[in-house]
């Protein structure tokens, strides 16, 4: 009497078989070219192909292997450079940190032969040379401080602008100054001058023109 099968041994078979298909599988590619030309004679298939077949085979594992280092060397390039993106906000946001630190201690405006007070009050017909002289308080220690000046005529123009680039900051108290040669062609009434860093006014004065 034949033996029958329960349900559960059917699929313990038939996981079987699919694992000795597997492995036959397996052996087939180990096979030598003799054996699987008479395969192919087996199938109708013509085993003068083999050749060729085998070296079109051996170019597309290839080209899968060179399109998995290439996709490495992406995946390192994007990595390299997300680094550097996170680097450089980082090194903007350190230095724009810093800068939002620099204020002015104290200014005033004097000409160029300095005796330490403040003018408030120049006479067009002088023609001197003013100086705006500010000192500025957590200076960025080690840095070159981009800084520039403008003067103000009453009409709101600016008649002159200072731009220029301190040397290296060695302490955090730092005197600084820029300069305006006031002429006769001047407009009289109520000048301002301010100082500014990155575009943010750090200070500024006024004085009146005669």
């Amino acid at each position: 009497m034949q033996e029958k099968l329960t349900q559960e041994q059917i699929g313990l078979i038939i996981a079987e078989v699919q694992e000795l298909k597997t492995r036959r599988d397996e052996e087939n590619l180990a096979l030598g070219p003799e054996q699987v030309k008479e395969i192919l004679q087996e199938l109708n298939l013509p085993p003068e192909l083999l050749d060729e077949a085998m070296i079109q085979v051996r170019r597309r594992q290839m080209l899968e292997e060179k399109q998995r280092r290439n996709k490495f060397k992406i995946g390192g390039i994007v990595a390299v450079v997300v680094v550097a993106i996170a680097a450089g906000i980082f090194f903007i946001q350190q230095n724009n940190s810093t800068l939002a630190k620099v204020s002015a201690q104290q200014d005033r405006i004097s000409f160029l032969q300095d005796d330490g007070t403040s003018i408030k009050t120049i006479s067009r017909q002088e023609n001197k040379e003013l100086l705006y002289r500010v000192t500025l308080k957590d200076a960025a220690i080690g840095k070159k401080l981009k800084l520039s000046c403008d003067w103000i005529n009453p009409s709101g123009q600016v008649v002159k602008q200072n731009s220029y680039e301190t040397r290296e900051i060695t302490k955090s108290i730092w005197d600084t100054q820029c300069r305006y040669t006031m002429n006769a062609a001047a407009m009289p009434g109520q000048w301002k001058v301010q100082m500014l860093i990155e575009g943010r006014i750090l200070s500024d004065e006024t004085f009146e023109v005669r």
